[in-house]
């Protein structure tokens, strides 16, 4: 059966899985909006969660349909259909080791409430790995809303990222924290710093690995300041370090104004730190930690190896909450492993299942050095035996086959062998994404 035009039945009515158009869209959005449980008005609640309309897709965006009832006129109706569910993509371009790629960021996944349990998800997300590699996107990347859905599917938890915070009377730096007496500090309106902004992102974006690239759409999404999206905080803040060179690190941050008995008890919220030098990122922390009437810091999306904790004078005071961040699935699995670069040499045969994508299920061998790498198929025994799942989880260099080897969920058969892929997949720093889609 053609993909394209699949149908399969939900009780007495049939459905399909299709494109979107734009006639659709609100009908999507009642249903994204219902499955995520989002508890405002549907069409600007998922606003808030996207880019503006102009920068969607919509020969990305897949709605499975059923025919609606005679009569039907509900918001989800579209023509005699209505929609039960849907799977979005954004074209993003992502830093991942080897090079700056083209990834699919899936987004807008749902189904109507009472059409669960009878394959619809399983339905769109396979259609939509589907056209990801028929498009040459070697690699799709998610949020998970729940971890035990996308599991399923093939991917992993490929970061992880801390939420930590700190009073701020405990937020001495050392004194042998890198300064610089040439750099200039200044808090400025975000619309003014926003040229700053996008120079000093696009600098740290092309060598941190997971971080995406910035359209002009997704910087007025990511910088939107409306009450809703301000959540109780003040407006955004920005404060740009810069030097002769120009700017080289910014902060965008909110206060909340809180007072106790005895005095003030306000709070700063870092929602994004980014800094192209040492000196640069202390210059960050002293403007941050010096605020007036501020008796808390709070810092969100902060990598593993995240400088905070090693420039404090006593890190012992952070207070820190460890989240799985952006999850990863190699939808081409030997271009995805052809093009990723690696520490050390590696030469080993996979046994790979993969479930939803079956292209890329079988023997493939791995032989990869600093100069490239090839992953081939073969006719021969593996050296290790695991789902696909596991090799998005560890795409990145943040989580290692070892550990999964020790919880019995993957298979060696040749000792030492994921301990030998772990050390080729090593990178020198933590990969961090800290953007939501």
């Amino acid at each position: 059966m053609d993909r394209r035009n699949q149908t399969l039945s939900v009780t007495e009515r049939e459905w399909c899985v299709r494109k979107a158009g734009k006639e659709d869209f609100p009908a999507v959005v009642e249903v994204v909006a219902e499955a995520l449980l989002i508890p405002d008005d549907p069409e600007d609640a998922f606003e808030r969660q996207s880019p503006v309309k102009a920068e969607i897709d919509y020969d990305r965006l897949l709605l499975a349909a059923e025919s609606a009832p005679e009569g039907a006129d509900d918001e989800r109706v579209v023509g005699r259909e209505r929609v039960i569910g849907s799977a979005g993509v954004y074209p993003f371009h992502m830093t991942l080791p080897g090079g700056i790629r083209p990834v699919a960021g899936v987004s807008g996944v749902g189904v109507w409430p009472t059409r669960r349990r009878r394959g619809v998800l399983t339905a769109l997300m396979r259609r939509q790995l589907a056209d990801i590699r028929d498009r040459g996107e070697k690699v799709a990347v998610l949020w998970a809303s729940e971890g035990a859905i996308y599991g399923r599917f093939g991917y992993g938890p490929a970061t992880d990222e801390y939420e930590t915070s700190l009073a701020v009377h405990h937020a001495r730096l050392r004194p042998d924290a890198p300064r610089d007496p040439t750099l200039v500090t200044e808090l400025v309106r975000v619309p003014r710093a926003r040229a700053d902004l996008e120079r000093v992102h696009a600098a740290e974006a092309d060598r941190r690995v997971g971080a995406l690239r910035r359209s002009p759409l997704w910087w007025d999404r990511f910088l939107r300041d409306t009450p809703a999206d301000r959540g109780g905080k003040g407006p955004l803040k920005a404060v740009v370090v810069s030097g002769t060179d120009g700017p080289r690190g910014y902060a965008l941050y909110r206060t909340v104004n809180k007072w106790v008995a005895g005095g003030p008890a306000c709070e700063l919220h870092v929602r994004e730190i980014v800094s192209l030098t040492p000196a640069a990122r202390t210059a960050l922390y002293d403007h941050l930690f010096s605020r007036d009437l501020v008796t808390r810091a709070v810092f969100a999306s902060v990598a593993l190896d995240d400088p905070l904790r090693y420039l404090l004078a006593d890190p012992h005071r952070l207070v820190t909450r460890l989240d799985d961040a952006l999850w990863l699935r190699l939808v081409d699995l030997p271009g995805a492993l052809g093009e990723r670069s690696y520490a050390a040499p590696v030469d080993t045969v996979l046994r790979v299942a993969d479930a939803h994508a079956p292209w890329n299920a079988g023997l493939w061998r791995l032989r990869a050095d600093r100069d490239g790498a090839t992953c081939e198929p073969v006719d021969s025994d593996p050296d290790l035996t695991l789902d696909v799942s596991h090799l998005g989880a560890v795409h990145l260099g943040a989580h290692t086959l070892a550990a999964r080897l020790r919880a019995g969920l993957i298979t060696e058969h040749t000792p030492g062998a994921a301990a030998r892929f772990d050390a080729a997949l090593a990178l020198p720093e933590a990969a961090l994404c800290g953007q939501g889609f």
